[in-house]
């Protein structure tokens, strides 16, 4: 079975965001690589350079990858979709989702539902939609 992994696309702020994910999740950060670091950039604008034009993020079973947009295509922003998290226990699912809450927007507070015994929805300071399951499910 072919596995489903997320791909992310920031306006400049990729990087920063994916070290404050690998942080956050206890990940291995397997590539991170600028446009002025790849090969034959000749073609992309100066501006682009320091653009993230990709990164990948091991962490639990799971893949998170992301990249800049680059200069002269409009960044409309994450919409239409969360990122889903399930974690073993509770308490690091609130870990995780306080420290996304930290500058960010919660869409559903932290809290038992009748699925699982913690979930919350939340967008991050990076505007990520995530949504966390905690704990063992009820169902």
């Amino acid at each position: 079975m072919p596995n489903i992994h997320a791909y992310l696309t920031f306006d400049g702020n990729a990087a920063e965001a994916m070290r404050f994910y690998e942080k956050t999740l206890g990940g291995t950060m397997q590539m991170m690589m600028t446009v002025g670091e790849a090969p034959d950039t000749e073609q992309f604008p100066p501006e682009a350079k320091k653009r993230l034009m990709h990164a990948s993020l091991a962490y639990g079973g799971g893949i998170l990858m992301a990249s800049d947009s680059m200069p002269g295509q409009p960044y409309e922003g994450m919409k239409g979709f969360g990122v889903a998290l399930t974690i073993e226990t509770v308490a690091e699912a609130r870990r995780v989702f306080d420290a996304f809450a930290e500058g960010g927007h919660i869409g559903m507070p932290f809290e038992k539902t009748f699925w699982v015994e913690g979930f919350g929805m939340v967008t991050d300071r990076f505007g990520t939609p995530w949504l966390i399951n905690g704990g063992k499910p009820l169902v």
